[in-house]
């Protein structure tokens, strides 16, 4: 009796530190940080997306700095650029969920690993992408995160995997920065958007935490 109460004690500690985890997420997420600029004229267009997980951000690459696009793959027919970030080992080993594996969700949400960003090249906008407008400074601001989070060499070029896109669209670059459970693909995308002076979560792990402030 004592071993079952034992091991029932060790369940519950195990599941409270999941259940924590969302609850203190969800919290999080519905705390608004809102837009800094209100008085700008906001006359760019600029675009959030997700697959049902993973948000990117999505500019048109008329509005894409020389500095960002410099480097990155792309077409004259291409119009709009998407950019996403994660742990290289699971963007690689993991591109549908049937591919999922304990030890690379493990790897990925607690320990130190390298990341990428994930640049998708489109020549029309989606329907399912959602609209948001931003002035000169927030663009500017986005395309400075953008530029940040590329690893970038000492002669000024970024490091592309080559034959590892997913598609002919799209390619991965080596990235800065660390995934972890407190730092994921979506929680990147929520911190440009703080860090342009967009409207954000105070912080989100998930997708719809920062959709849910644009719908």
């Amino acid at each position: 009796m004592k071993v079952i109460r034992k091991i029932f004690k060790w369940f519950l500690y195990i599941l409270i530190i999941p259940v924590t985890y969302i609850l203190v997420a969800l919290i999080l997420s519905l705390i608004t940080i809102n837009r800094v600029d209100l008085d700008q004229k906001s006359d760019n267009t600029v675009f959030l997306s997700t697959n049902g997980v993973h948000l990117a951000i999505i500019l048109p690459k008329a509005h894409i700095d020389s500095l960002v696009l410099s480097g990155i793959k792309h077409y004259n027919n291409d119009n709009y650029l998407s950019f996403g970030w994660g742990e290289e080992n699971f963007y690689l080993n993991t591109p549908t969920w049937g591919d999922l594996t304990f030890s690379n969700a493990t790897k990925a949400l607690f320990l130190k690993s390298s990341t990428l960003v994930h640049v998708t090249r489109y020549s029309q906008k989606k329907s399912h992408w959602i609209e948001l407008k931003v002035n000169d400074s927030e663009l500017q601001k986005l395309n400075l995160y953008l530029l940040k989070t590329f690893k970038i060499n000492d002669d000024g070029t970024k490091n592309i995997l080559k034959s590892k896109g997913y598609t002919q669209s799209d390619d991965f670059y080596k990235a800065n920065g660390s995934y972890s459970c407190f730092n994921t693909c979506n929680s990147w995308v929520n911190t440009g958007f703080k860090e342009s002076g967009l409207k954000s979560c105070l912080w989100t792990p998930f997708d719809f935490g920062l959709l849910n402030k644009y719908k």
